[in-house]
């Protein structure tokens, strides 16, 4: 018998995905599909959750985009098999762990990656990390009403709450898909 997948509570998706917010912590939201033929993934991994490490706990610290590359490594997906993995993040990947995003996709060329971000990462060299990760094929977006309230239904142990969208989320997602979309455009010399 399959085991529940574990769901995220309320608070932390309110603390942590608002697009107003500063939060130290970063949650990513995955869904994985197999556009035809069996996936071979554990039962019940094809949708989860995760977050990073933080100095605060046991172990080395770990962005949670490395969590999910461990993930996605432990499944061996067929290679014959073309996968899309859908993340729905709190904060666009560093450029450190955007480029190790990038150099899975190059290596993995039957894995297609689409990303939606609450917020931007704006520290060292993000912008550039970015530009890798689209140059490698992942679509980068910021996330919209559309995508909050679809994280809150497929993710949040919600009680049958609907999602409530706080002030300012459309302004703040239209702001944010400008200057994401800035930072995409631009190339460096």
């Amino acid at each position: 018998m399959a085991r529940a997948r574990c769901l995220m509570d309320e608070h932390t998706f309110t603390h942590n995905f608002p697009n107003h917010k500063r939060t130290r912590k970063t949650y990513l939201c995955y869904e994985v599909e197999i556009l035809c033929g069996d996936s071979g993934l554990p039962p019940d991994e094809d949708k989860g959750f995760l977050c990073n490490k933080g100095a605060d706990q046991p172990g080395l610290p770990c962005h949670v985009e490395l969590y999910l590359l461990e993930r996605i490594r432990s499944w061996n997906l067929d290679r014959k098999l073309h996968c899309r993995l859908t993340c729905f993040i709190s904060w666009t990947p560093c450029g450190t762990c955007a480029r190790k995003l990038a150099e899975f996709l190059k290596e993995n060329s039957h894995v297609s990656l689409c990303i939606f971000a609450s917020r931007i990462y704006s520290l060292h060299d993000y912008e550039a990390g970015l530009r890798t990760l689209q140059e490698a094929g992942a679509q980068i977006a910021i996330m919209t009403f559309k995508e909050f309230k679809h994280c809150w239904e497929t993710f949040v142990d919600h009680q049958g709450r609907p999602f409530q969208p706080w002030d300012e989320l459309d302004v703040n997602s239209q702001g944010l898909s400008k200057e994401l979309q800035a930072i995409l455009q631009t190339r460096q010399n």
